[in-house]
């Protein structure tokens, strides 16, 4: 059995509040087991938000109540109560109820914390509301030694003179014998038991806590010595590293000097970041000491107390907070990286690789905090891709070691490793995470640096079937971000989606990673059908009707040139050769037409073998042409010379064939992607029209087509007011 706080024992640290740094006047205690005067925490919730602990930072989410909701810490109170006795007892007190009385007796209501003279204890015994009081002559007093005996009985809120005896563990609150009758009955809704018969069980799984506390705190004691050293050595290292890169730098001269101070530099902030992350360490391990010793002070007192109101009441939070902080990942083992500098480049070779020359490279200062995870959604069957970007504690980008990282992905079911392969970039500052999941569904991505998870992991991964939207983006409507008949798409030269929309009359671009709105700009004309963009990122649209035409714009929407000739009369789709020329799909005279840079005809194509050009996809390293004919449920194709070269496809439902084609675009690698506008069929040919696979079938009849440079495939879902981007590699 722990031994009794007696008078000697007494520290003014119990009685002060850290805030006011008075004696604790109403004292609450917060989650983290540290306690402050009521009136203090309250008005230290009104400068921040969220909450902190004024001592240990700990984030406080605090009750429905605020402040008043907190739990009161009683042990002080009784601690108060124990010194006020000990200070009354003495001569020239006086009564604390009528202010007079300093040289006669006094008393001590245990229930009302005060001292009274002779004639208030008379009265006091009278009275109707305090005539069942527990009160002490002084001379009881002053004979006490044990804190422990000085308890003010706890009263119900709502019987104010019915004494809390009870306990109801469904409502986890302490009540009285009335509220068991009333509001606490037992039943299936409340199990109220006396408050003897569960605190010791509350005392015996704190004291199995408290004896896991002490090794924890001697193993962070010894960490904080580590750290110590490893900080003392920290000079020393530097130093021989700065003579190494010098000793290296004297032979490459004068062309090497600039390079020679950009080492130096680097070994300089390098070793202060490892100064840092090390300082930082070592906060982490006095934070999480200070707060299990605080934790272990709390339970002790709580424990030898012997107050089983306040065991009962305070023991559930006191055991949850402990074992959170017992659980608390604490790296006590100081980074024994040393920093290293590395020749990259031979002597006689310095001259091709100058930039190159000497890398300083540490995984100490290493913040996991900061390293940040980009995931894309990945599908069945095919190499998907993450990205690890790695940095220090300031958000810079650092480079690590293979060895310093690590990923798993798990599947649907948990136990399943999916292989992953690590591949460095910018030399070990970003990693791309590769796999190659094998079925659908929700799979966890675990990445971590240093044996710890960086921001975020373990991450949610769900993999989609190759016939799945990965991206959908927009929805009907007419506000930014939603679509309205998207008629066609481009890819601008930063790899982002531009889409045209009919009935908004405007141009709209997203970022093909998220989806998310870029910019926006209108087109004041009627009848819009196609788009295309330059290699400088021009943007090209066609319109019908009386505002028929080309109209140019610069990306950030301005109307650079407007391209309306009389032999141009209903366009649709087009696209922009590399130096300019542009090709257009023109409906009324049943042909497509190759323009100059300035909208002057070259040549018309395809008049005559055309029934309904629609869409037009140019491959430039060949020299062909690719015209989807809607009638005619075809691809034709022509070389820039107006030459027919071949076609292929037919209406039909089966593979291969067409039915209504629509858009067309091509991959690297020449094959050609067609939508269909009937059946939402989106298929892939070869070079020569031979049929080679399905990618999906969309519901929103496809029209325009584009390929982002990540390997996606963009469709304009003209019905599904949408685009839709689908795995194509």
């Amino acid at each position: 059995m722990a031994s009794k706080m007696t008078s000697g024992d007494l520290d003014e640290q119990f009685l002060t509040c850290p805030l006011c740094m008075l004696h604790f006047r109403d004292p609450r205690v917060l989650p983290c087991l540290h306690t402050f005067c009521r009136e203090c925490l309250q008005e230290w919730a009104t400068k921040q938000q969220p909450l902190e602990c004024p001592t240990c930072r700990t984030q406080v989410s605090l009750p429905d109540q605020g402040v008043d909701g907190l739990k009161t810490n009683f042990y002080v109170n009784n601690l108060l109560d124990f010194v006020a006795v000990k200070k009354g007892a003495g001569p020239g007190v006086p009564c604390q109820v009528c202010e007079g009385g300093q040289d006669g007796d006094k008393s001590w209501c245990v229930d009302c914390a005060a001292w009274m003279c002779d004639l208030c204890t008379t009265v006091h015994r009278k009275l109707p509301g305090t005539k069942e009081h527990e009160v002490v002559p002084a001379e009881v007093l002053k004979a006490e030694k044990d804190v422990s005996k000085f308890q003010r009985k706890r009263h119900c809120h709502k019987h104010k003179n019915q004494e809390l005896v009870f306990y109801c563990e469904s409502c986890n609150a302490l009540v009285c014998t009335a509220c068991t009758v009333v509001d606490h009955r037992p039943g299936n809704d409340h199990n109220p038991v006396e408050v003897s018969g569960i605190a010791d069980d509350k005392k015996d799984k704190l004291r199995q806590l408290l004896s896991h506390v002490d090794p924890r705190l001697k193993e962070m004691q010894d960490a904080l010595k580590e750290f110590d050293k490893e900080t003392m050595k920290l000079d020393s290292s530097r130093i021989e590293s700065v003579n190494q890169a010098t000793s290296y730098f004297q032979h490459l001269a004068d062309l090497l000097q600039k390079r020679e101070r950009e080492i130096l530099s680097q070994i300089d902030a390098t070793y202060r970041g490892i100064g840092r992350t090390l300082e930082s360490q070592k906060e982490a391990v006095e934070s999480g000491f200070s707060r299990l010793a605080s934790a272990r002070t709390f339970c002790r007192q709580a424990v030898d107390y012997e107050n089983e109101m306040h065991i009962v009441e305070i023991g559930e939070q006191a055991q949850r907070t402990v074992e959170g902080l017992l659980l608390e990942r604490v790296n006590l083992k100081p980074e024994q990286d040393k920093v290293q500098f590395s020749e990259r480049v031979s002597v006689t070779d310095f001259k091709n690789d100058v930039e190159r020359l000497g890398v300083v490279s540490s995984t100490v200062n290493v913040d996991v905090s900061k390293c940040r995870v980009v995931t894309k959604t990945p599908v069945v069957g095919l190499e998907c891709t993450s990205v690890l970007e790695t940095a220090d504690e300031e958000g810079q980008a650092v480079a690590v070691s293979r060895e310093a990282v690590s990923a798993c992905l798990t599947g649907p079911k948990g136990n399943t490793a999916v292989p992953t392969q690590l591949r460095a970039k910018d030399e070990g500052r970003v990693w791309e995470i590769l796999y190659t999941p094998e079925v659908t569904g929700r799979h966890r991505l675990e990445v971590m640096v240093k044996d710890r998870d960086v921001t975020g992991s373990p991450f949610d991964v769900v993999v989609r079937s190759r016939e799945s939207a990965v991206i959908t983006i927009g929805s009907e409507g007419n506000e930014e971000g939603q679509l309205k008949k998207p008629l066609d798409v481009a890819i601008d030269g930063d790899g982002n989606v531009v889409v045209l929309e009919q009935v908004n009359r405007r141009v709209q671009v997203f970022d093909a990673g998220r989806g998310n709105v870029l910019k926006c700009f209108p087109i004041d004309n009627d009848g819009l059908f196609g788009t295309g963009t330059d290699s400088n990122g021009n943007l090209f649209v066609t319109s019908f009707g009386e505002s028929y035409g080309i109209r140019k714009y610069s990306q950030e929407g301005e109307l650079l040139a407007t391209f309306n000739p009389e032999y141009l009369r209903h366009p649709l789709g087009v696209a922009v050769l590399q130096d300019g020329r542009m090709v257009a799909a023109d409906k009324q005279q049943k042909s497509c037409l190759l323009l100059q840079p300035d909208g002057s005809l070259i040549r018309e194509i395809g008049k005559g073998q055309l029934q309904d050009p629609w869409f037009i996809a140019v491959d430039q390293s060949r020299g062909l042409m690719f015209v989807t004919d809607n009638r005619a449920h075809k691809v034709v194709v022509f070389d820039l010379e107006g030459n027919l070269k071949f076609s292929f496809g037919k209406r039909g439902p089966n593979r291969g064939e067409l039915n209504g084609p629509t858009g067309v675009t091509l991959d690297p690698a020449g094959n050609v992607i067609v939508a269909n506008k009937a059946d939402g069929r989106v298929q892939v040919f070869g070079p020569d029209g031979t049929y080679l696979r399905t990618v999906t079938t969309t519901r929103g009849a496809p029209h325009g087509l584009a390929l982002t440079p990540d390997g996606y495939v963009a469709v304009a879902c003209y019905t599904g007011h949408c685009v839709e981007l689908y795995r194509y590699k």
